[in-house]
């Protein structure tokens, strides 16, 4: 059996270099189906939503996180479906964007970000604003494909629902 050199790291401890971004994109839908978009002050409009922290945070929590941060609304994690994985590339980098939905009765989205996102509104379905924010028009589409949304091209990797557990 071969021993590891004490002299170079495990391949299991040893830093990838880094080739991606992920992130995380949030369809907040109310009671009368409207949907939860932002006006970014470079004149699109987005989802709530960011990146994943590096630290172990789950998809879920971080959709939680970021909707908390950015809006002030709160939501419970296991209210969370993370239904969705996209990917394309941005400048060299591949940007995986997770897509989530939850459903909310009713809420008040503030800003809290005033140095990103001018304004948030609840928007009908059959009157998205835009432009919109690629990563954010890329998950309307997947999560709505009738919508017909423009954007730009994205693999898609469908999540099938988690199984419930079963107790021995």
């Amino acid at each position: 059996m071969a021993t590891e050199s004490s002299a170079a790291p495990s391949r299991n401890t040893r830093l990838p270099k880094a080739q991606a971004a992920l992130g995380v994109g949030v369809i907040v839908q109310d009671a009368q189906g409207r949907i939860l978009l932002g006006r970014h002050h470079s004149g699109t409009w987005e989802l709530p939503g960011g990146k994943v922290d590096p630290v172990p945070e789950s998809v879920a929590a971080a959709a939680v996180r970021e909707l908390r941060e950015e809006t002030g609304l709160a939501v419970p994690e296991d209210e969370v479906t993370v239904f969705a994985m996209l990917h394309d590339a941005l400048g060299g980098i591949n940007r995986v964007t997770m897509a989530a939905l939850v459903r909310v009765d009713s809420g008040t989205a503030r800003v809290t970000e005033p140095h990103l996102i001018s304004t948030w509104e609840w928007t009908p379905l059959d009157a998205l604003p835009s432009p919109l924010f690629d990563p954010s028009a890329q998950i309307l589409a997947t999560w709505r494909p009738d919508l017909a949304i423009p954007h730009p091209p994205v693999h898609r990797l469908a999540l099938a629902p988690e199984e419930p557990q079963v107790s021995p």
